[in-house]
């Protein structure tokens, strides 16, 4: 059996060794198994699959803790892997509410986590500074104390506050409060990504998928990238092809989706680890 404290020792040993590495997004255990069949190392929750799975947007008041954690734990147990968790603005304004969703995600088998600078306020959507840092720094802690692998996230990209310099100072900051990872989704340029990732002292994880932008895994790298994720691109894409394939059977009235539909042998073989 492969303990929690073995799993956060090779997800820090991933951020540590040359080159990059992709973290994809599962939303469910399904999905989680899948991911691990095809070879990735580690996993990342995506707290807007998840939402998405259970008929909620990724704001719904519904998305608690306690809903967010029992999804982690579904997607720990159903592999041998590191999973890190998107534990969203640490559910609680108070840094004392980030570091207490720290220890509780650790207890729910997770080897890291991320915590964001998203107040949930959209008049005041993001923290101001010094809270941030504290939020951070409560949150560095506690994840030290039980061997928990801490990402910071700087938010402003996704709510319209574009400033790549705001952005750096945060992220700095965030390094300099004892997180392990820092993060700002919504960087849309290689050149923005290679400043941000010149100017933090800690490993730096980037969203791709994002509509717009078509980074390889080469040029990401090259750019002093260590870690990329997809967030809930893999969810949308199975939603996609979702309503595709229902827009056929309602509008054409044909079937023709079900070519590209995974076979059912492959799928038992993904979540049995059975031999082909």
């Amino acid at each position: 059996m492969v303990t929690r404290e073995q799993k956060y020792e090779t997800f820090r040993a991933l951020h540590e060794r040359a080159g990059a590495f992709v973290i994809p997004n599962p939303w469910d255990a399904g999905s989680a198994k899948i991911l691990a069949a095809l070879g990735f190392e580690a996993l990342a929750t995506t707290s807007a699959g998840c939402a998405f799975s259970l008929g909620y947007l990724d704001s719904a008041p519904e998305m608690t803790r306690e809903l967010i954690l029992a999804n982690s734990k579904s997607i720990v147990a159903a592999t041998t892997i590191p999973v890190s968790a998107d534990l969203q603005n640490g559910f609680g304004d108070a840094p004392e509410e980030c570091a207490e969703t720290i220890r509780l995600a650790a207890s729910a088998g997770l080897a890291g986590g991320s915590i964001e600078d998203y107040s949930g306020d959209d008049s005041k959507p993001i923290y101001e500074f010094q809270l941030a840092v504290e939020r951070v720094s409560a949150a560095a802690k506690a994840a030290h104390a039980a061997n928990f692998f801490l990402t910071a996230r700087a938010e402003n990209y996704l709510h319209d506050r574009a400033d790549l310099d705001y952005t750096i100072r945060r992220l700095r900051a965030f390094a300099d409060a004892g997180a392990d990872a820092v993060y700002a989704p919504g960087l849309a340029s290689l050149d923005d990504i290679r400043k941000v990732c010149a100017s933090v002292s800690k490993p730096v994880n980037v969203l791709a998928g994002l509509p717009g932008t078509h980074f390889s895994v080469e040029q990401l790298a090259a750019a002093g990238v260590k870690r990329i994720s997809v967030g809930g691109s893999l969810a949308r894409a199975a939603l996609g092809a979702l309503v595709r394939a229902a827009r056929e059977i309602e509008d054409k009235h044909t079937f023709t989706f079900a070519a590209d539909a995974l076979p059912s042998a492959e799928v038992k073989r993904y979540l049995t680890g059975a031999k082909s």
